[in-house]
């Protein structure tokens, strides 16, 4: 979600006061907790599994970042998203 993207997200809510307000990725996985809780978990664990801290969150400074795997795109291709 760019910036961009978020500020329409906010401008249209307060033009038109949508009960709500939801990206697709959001409501599938919504749904997705609905009817299958383990998928659910599953999905969400392998998505904290995948992508561990950053230097900054490690309290490290100036440290570089770890190279992306290919696991990591590909993850992060299928859940495009505000997350990746």
């Amino acid at each position: 979600l760019t910036p961009e993207d978020a500020a329409e997200m906010v401008a249209d809510a307060v033009i038109r006061r949508p009960q709500r307000i939801a990206t697709r990725l959001g409501i599938f996985a919504e749904v997705l907790h609905l009817l299958a809780p383990k998928i659910y978990e599953v999905v969400m664990n392998t998505a904290y599994q995948l992508f561990p801290d950053s230097a900054a969150a490690k309290g490290q400074k100036g440290g570089a970042e770890a190279p992306t795997s290919s696991e990591q795109v590909a993850f992060a291709a299928l859940m495009r998203g505000i997350h990746w």
